[in-house]
Parts: structure tokens; sequence; C-alpha cells
């Protein structure tokens, strides 16, 4: 990895933040206990793209329709992020 891919990732990282400071509060919360548990479980890049860029833009959807976090994900936030990475191995 040469200076320039690390460059490149910070920006992306620093605009990929940015997106998740411009939701509502109650999806930045959702979001962080999303973001700790992908973590945790290693599913942060899966072979068809950024899983965390993927809830951005399903949260911003949300956002658009007019639904809370909660009414998105449903009440068990870990079992929604099962079945996400899940799902999202299998494609």
């Amino acid at each position: 990895m040469g200076i320039h891919d690390i460059i490149e990732g910070k920006k992306q990282w620093r605009a990929h933040t940015a997106r998740v400071k411009a939701l509502p509060p109650d999806y930045r919360i959702v979001y962080k206990e999303m973001q700790k548990y992908v973590f945790k479980v290693g599913a942060v890049d899966l072979p068809e793209g950024n899983l965390l860029a993927g809830i951005i833009d399903f949260f911003e959807e949300g956002v658009a329709a007019g639904k809370g976090a909660l009414e998105v994900v449903g009440d068990d936030i870990a079992a929604f992020c099962d079945d996400l990475v899940h799902s999202a191995q299998r494609t």
C-alpha cells in the first residue's frame, strides 16, 4: 500500500464520517452500535463492497421516507446486523 492509497483511504473515511454526522441523532446512535458490532465480527468489507457505506445508504433512504431509525432496523440491532452480514456474505 503506497502513500497515495493511504491518503485516498483517509479521504474516503472522512467523507463516510461526514455522511454519518449528517444523519439525525437516532440514526447516528444506531449506526454507531452497528459499526461496533460489524467491527467486532470482522465483516467491514465484503465481496460486494463496503457494508458500512451500504448501511448509510439504507439509513438515508429511511430518513427521506420520514421513518425513525428503529422503524427501519427494528428493536434488535444485533439480529439486524447478523442478517445483514449473512445476506451480504451469500452474494
